[in-house]
């Protein structure tokens, strides 16, 4: 979706300094629009010949409108496409999750809300220190949240800016728009620096630690209902819970425990990706697509726990 969406505004932004004709402009942007609806309806055919998904488009556009579509790619990089679509990608994943967040945080407020007079033990510790109401324990658990919500809203205007018009690592030889350019697709800005802007792959780390931070709150709140599970102060539903192959009596808090456990390997996720970043020489190295499984990953991730 993203490579199609970057692809309609840059056949406007090449017609608009000459390049291509109104007619053949109209003609690509017809054409993209069928692509979408293939790849929308699941019936887009990925054939052994195509390298990415910038090429499978442009094969696919070419099909469809014949040699017209090889004037699209005038002027632009895989390198600059392909940091565009990353940063659409990554800031529609932001702020799809900030959604989650919030029914989550409401949910939690509510429910701290509906059971205010419950007093638990509070612990330094592990050990119990004073009486404490259960809301102000589970609000110390949303609090952090609250804190995630807004660091996540901090990024999105870092991700947000728009990287189409670098070219391979030193611009566009032909003049497009930028600012055009970026207006067309939604994003705050353009980025500042061509060679920066085509391997500049920090609003992906910063998101890898932003999960690892948010899922470590989320393993902690995880973990505080394992302890007091343990010790009947919370229960926790069968549907969350697993019973023994071997004890029948037992009730094991799986899911907490499953949660608990992908703090660890989002950890993992940010360093690895910062490690790979570390030797990188100017400009763009392929060594930049193993941003993508970490961060589609990480993603899911997020969605999943919350």
């Amino acid at each position: 979706k993203q490579d199609i969406q970057g692809s309609i505004a840059y056949a406007k932004a090449i017609e608009k300094v000459g390049i291509i004709t109104a007619e053949e402009r109209d003609q690509i942007v017809e054409g993209l629009g069928k692509v979408s609806e293939e790849w929308a309806a699941g019936k887009f055919e990925i054939k052994p010949g195509d390298e990415d998904i910038h090429t499978a488009n442009e094969r696919r556009l070419t099909e469809i409108i014949g040699a017209v579509a090889g004037k699209l790619h005038t002027g632009r990089s895989r390198n600059d496409q392909v940091a565009t679509d990353t940063r659409l990608w990554v800031v529609e994943a932001e702020r799809d999750i900030l959604k989650d967040m919030g029914t989550l945080l409401e949910a939690g407020a509510e429910f701290a809300r509906k059971h205010i007079d419950i007093l638990m033990a509070g612990y330094t510790h592990l050990q119990p220190a004073q009486p404490i109401r259960f809301s102000h324990w589970l609000m110390s658990h949303m609090t952090p949240l609250m804190r995630d919500a807004d660091r996540l809203r901090d990024m999105i205007p870092r991700a947000n800016q728009c990287p189409l018009g670098s070219g391979a690592l030193a611009g566009n030889a032909f003049g497009v728009d930028r600012e055009f350019l970026a207006k067309e697709l939604g994003f705050d800005g353009v980025t500042d620096n061509s060679l920066d802007s085509v391997c500049d792959r920090d609003f992906v780390v910063e998101f890898l630690m932003w999960h690892a931070l948010m899922l470590t709150h989320l393993s902690q709140l995880a973990e505080d209902l394992i302890i007091n599970n343990l010790l009947k102060c919370v229960e926790m539903s069968d549907l969350y819970a697993t019973g023994s192959s071997l004890m029948p009596q037992k009730k094991n808090p799986d899911a907490l425990e499953l949660l608990r456990g992908k703090a660890g390997i989002a950890l993992g996720k940010a360093v690895g990706l910062t490690a790979t970043l570390k030797g990188l020489p100017r400009a763009y190295n392929k060594d930049l697509q193993e941003d993508k499984v970490p961060l589609f990953e990480a993603v899911d991730t997020v969605k999943d726990c919350l």
